[in-house]
């Protein structure tokens, strides 16, 4: 059987020109970067060079093992791998939409029993079906909506890249608080030692007459305030250790210890660029901005629900049975739009609505994020010093438990005198332990507050060919 190919023609001509001159046609309106107040410079008074944020910075601190930690966090966190799936997901979807740009083709066959041979047996007719449907795209309503798609895929990139800045900023507090707490057990067991030589050398006075049973029990409790702190310690340092293998995606077990705390290297002075440089570098920021670009060419796609919508169609089964039929069935849907007048521009208003909530949300995450930053840089400036005052501290404190021996046991005081004053010298060490740990962690949190960890434009997962 010979096609005629004499209404394939004329057609298919029309349809080339008509798909050329709509292809332009788009409604709603186009997305522009929303317009944000950003301070000139920051409150504190840090560097405005190019931030060193641009680096892994986890590396500055010079200890491998927090490196090595960092990196199983990395590969094994399930958080981690959960976002890993969720882009995946996005992808997917993304690809879905894509679809709709192109033709659509559905197959299968039609028969139907017709009559008997000689023998009695029945013998049928069957026409294969292979049908070609293509929704133009009238209005950019498809572009908008893969438009959309492709916004909420970077959203997911954004979110992926948020968890794993902060991954990497809790599992190096997480050994910054270990290591100050390993320091502060080795306070509490040296000076539990220190107590315990004090206690034998009151109970020998005790027994020689020398002091009253009172100075006895006084070291007793004393001791035991070393113990009790020794046990905190325990406890406290388990527990870290527990957060820190979660984190890495393992079962609990015993953390690896490389640099001591003291150890742990600062950069002299923490570069933190300008307060407009985290929009192009905080994810959240830029995840917001995907989301509220994603949502804005929704009132794009609602918009075109409210103009005619044209469907190609081409069925070849019914073409090869019968070519007179031409080579495709044109139908619009004129009048459905007319009919749903007000309930599609109340589908444009909820879009709108929604593009507005986003917006907000926007500037909203922006001001959050230079609250964060500013917050982070006074915490780093604030705990240098204090940590700085505790060492003087520590200081006068230990000389003064040595000034107060000499006095003690020449019968110028008492030993409460003594007591007090240990009490005060220990308390500072455990305090200049935990102001070192917390100016380390503030420096982390100044980091992450200005989304360091990642390089834009160098580590991006982005997909070109979706672009």
């Amino acid at each position: 059987m010979k096609i005629s190919y004499r209404y394939l023609v004329p057609t298919g001509i029309i349809i080339v020109l008509v798909l050329l001159i709509i292809q332009s046609c788009k409604v709603g309106p186009d997305y522009v970067t929303p317009t944000v107040t950003s301070p000139v410079s920051y409150r504190s008074n840090f560097s405005s060079d190019s931030s060193i944020a641009n680096m892994p910075w986890w590396e500055l601190f010079g200890d491998t093992v927090l490196q090595n930690l960092i990196q199983t966090a990395l590969e094994n966190n399930n958080n981690l791998r959960a976002s890993i799936a969720r882009i995946q997901e996005a992808e997917a979807a993304m690809g879905i939409v894509r679809a709709d740009l192109y033709p659509r083709i559905d197959y299968g066959a039609d028969g139907i029993a017709v009559g008997l041979t000689q023998e009695g047996e029945s013998y049928a007719s069957l026409t294969p079906l292979v049908n070609i449907s293509y929704e133009v795209d009238l209005w950019g309503r498809i572009r908008r909506m893969n438009e959309s798609a492709l916004q909420q895929y970077l959203a997911t990139e954004e979110a992926y890249r948020s968890i794993t800045i902060g991954l990497v900023s809790s599992v190096a507090n997480g050994y910054l608080l270990l290591r100050d707490l390993d320091n502060r057990l080795i306070i509490a067991e040296s000076t539990a030692d220190i107590w315990q030589s004090n206690l034998e050398i009151v109970q020998a006075r005790y027994n020689a007459g020398i002091v009253s049973e009172v100075d006895v029990n006084q070291a007793e409790i004393q001791l035991n305030e070393a113990m009790i702190s020794i046990e905190s310690n325990e406890r406290l340092r388990s527990q870290t250790e527990n957060s820190i293998s979660v984190l890495m995606g393992l079962p609990p077990q015993t953390i690896p210890r490389g640099l001591s705390l003291s150890e742990q290297l600062l950069a002299p002075e923490i570069p933190v660029g300008l307060p407009s440089d985290i929009l192009n570098r905080r994810p959240d920021i830029m995840k917001a901005e995907n989301e509220l670009h994603a949502q804005s060419e929704r009132i794009g796609a609602a918009e075109a629900l409210k103009y005619p919508q044209l469907t190609l169609s081409a069925n070849l089964g019914a073409q090869i049975a019968n070519p007179t039929l031409g080579f495709a069935s044109l139908s619009a849907q004129l009048l459905g739009p007319l009919f749903n007048a007000k309930a599609n521009q109340r589908r444009v208003e909820v879009e709108i609505a929604r593009t507005e909530q986003l917006l907000y949300n926007y500037e909203e995450t922006f001001i959050m994020a230079l609250k964060e930053v500013e917050d982070a840089m006074v915490a780093v400036q604030r705990y240098q010093r204090e940590y700085e005052i505790r060492e003087s501290q520590v200081v006068s404190a230990k000389n003064a438990v040595r000034l107060s021996w000499v006095r003690y046991e020449s019968g110028l005081t008492s030993y409460l005198e003594i007591l007090d004053l240990q009490r005060s010298e220990f308390s500072s060490q455990l305090m200049a332990s935990q102001a070192l740990q917390l100016q380390l962690t503030s420096t982390v949190n100044l980091y992450k507050a200005l989304g360091g960890g990642w390089v834009p434009g160098q580590d991006t997962v982005y997909l070109r060919e979706f672009k």
